[in-house]
């Protein structure tokens, strides 16, 4: 009688698996899952089940395995498809975007601003203290790093640097310890570890819960990351069977997850892993991604991230948790940038208005004019002028000079070499006077 009962549960959970497995549209976990109302006639274990059956068909075995050689898993259902397309549209070229982008006399700009927002967040998010505003003036001014905070961020701005220099080529195992060597120079108890993988004599770093310092889990062996390594790269760079074909989205996310999973290395493993992400997106023609903080928005929910990870270690290696998780923060990340470029173009705008009546200034000048009106006393340099629109000295030193010239800033001499120019506590007064100056000059000739 009891074994009659089961059979007809089961056959009832089986029956209803589909509609089951729906679970509002969302891909949750046995931890989400057990603290909800469950169908009418179904317990939340049964519920459970119906979800776990559905899935089932769904998952796909992925190159990489656990430490036990059993694969991780990922299933591309209706909620993955959907952000893929979004994604597809709107970060690699499909969806119009403003002059901002487009003209390379401006892009550049933008590029950096998302270099130094990724290189801090990405620190921040490793134990780096210092504030946005004085890291970004370190990498704006060049000026050497003045602790280890300040140098987790220069590197991290390096190793973007070097990932987009490598993107038009395939990935190498010594392209990821450079990679690994310069995010972590002069950061690391021993110095000797920057670039190099664990050694099997050495004890393995294990993932930690930071609040509870509780072993989140123990990754691979160390005499297994070479193999590993190099099964990675190959994976990064596509060289799977035709049959095993993997969105190349999904396979960015996953690359994170993989160098993450493996944890090779002494430290600096998740910063290196996000570095990999943007490799691989960049060389799949994802352009967007060189505009694009996934850091600044992992770092506000940073809980919902480490969470991520331990839902696909814990659902028998089903790593769609991950990748829900990582499209989410892409899509995110794509709105900050949308929301970031309106800013940005309406104020360019707005100084361009007040400019009407002045000389014409090029969209450099025209950029540090509109951030000196709302930051009044900020110095500027010729080489932070540099580092901000990647251009020339020379180019950078004509600009300054010119808005000095316009006493538009105010130029002051440090030692015999050193300029730096200041942006003037009444500057809207002085466009204003610059303005009519103009004009009656206009006007007499």
């Amino acid at each position: 009688m009891l074994q009659r009962g089961l059979h007809k549960r089961m056959a009832a959970i089986i029956g209803a698996r589909h509609r089951l497995g729906v679970a509002g549209g969302r891909y949750l976990h046995w931890d989400q899952l057990k603290h909800r109302v469950p169908p009418v006639g179904f317990t939340v274990e049964e519920w459970w089940l119906g979800i776990k059956l559905s899935r089932f068909a769904l998952l796909r075995d992925l190159p990489l395995t656990d430490a036990e050689d059993k694969p991780f898993r990922i299933a591309t259902v209706d909620q993955v498809l959907r952000m893929l397309h979004q994604i597809d549209q709107r970060a690699a070229g499909r969806i119009a975007f403003p002059d901002a982008l487009t003209n390379p006399e401006t892009r550049d700009r933008y590029i950096v601003s998302s270099l130094i927002e990724e290189a801090i967040t990405s620190s921040q998010m490793e134990g780096a203290s210092t504030t946005r505003k004085i890291a970004a003036d370190m990498l704006r001014q060049g000026r050497p790093p003045a602790d280890t905070s300040e140098r987790m961020i220069l590197n991290n701005y390096e190793a973007i640097q070097f990932v987009r220099s490598i993107k038009d080529r395939p990935l190498a195992p010594d392209d990821v310890l450079e990679l690994h060597r310069i995010t972590t120079t002069d950061t690391l108890d021993d110095s000797a570890a920057a670039g190099r993988l664990q050694k099997p004599e050495e004890e393995r770093v294990a993932v930690i819960d930071r609040g509870t310092r509780e072993v989140l889990f123990n990754p691979p062996p160390a005499d297994q990351l070479p193999a590993r390594l190099a099964k990675m790269c190959r994976f990064a760079n596509g060289e799977i069977p035709a049959s095993q074909f993997v969105h190349p989205v999904l396979r960015a996310v996953m690359l994170h997850f993989w160098l993450a999973y493996d944890h090779p290395f002494e430290d600096g493993n998740g910063r290196t892993a996000r570095a990999l992400f943007y490799w691989a997106m960049l060389r799949a023609g994802y352009w967007l991604f060189e505009y694009v903080s996934i850091s600044s928005i992992l770092k506000k929910a940073f809980a919902q991230y480490g969470r991520s990870y331990l839902y696909s270690e814990s659902d028998e290696n089903d790593a769609t948790y991950f990748l829900i998780h990582q499209l989410e923060v892409m899509l995110r990340a794509i709105d900050n940038l949308d929301e970031y470029l309106q800013r940005k173009i309406a104020q360019i705008r707005a100084v361009e208005a007040r400019l009407k009546s002045v000389a014409r200034f090029n969209h450099r000048q025209l950029a540090l004019l509109g951030h000196a009106l709302r930051h009044p006393g900020t110095e500027y340099t010729i080489r932070s002028h540099q580092r901000s629109h990647n251009v020339a000295y020379a180019t950078a030193r004509s600009d300054l000079l010119a808005l000095s010239k316009a006493r538009l800033v105010i130029e002051r001499r440090i030692g015999a070499k050193t300029m730096i120019f200041i942006a003037p506590d009444d500057l809207e007064q002085r466009l204003a006077a610059h303005g009519n100056d103009r004009t009656r000059g206009r006007a007499r000739s």
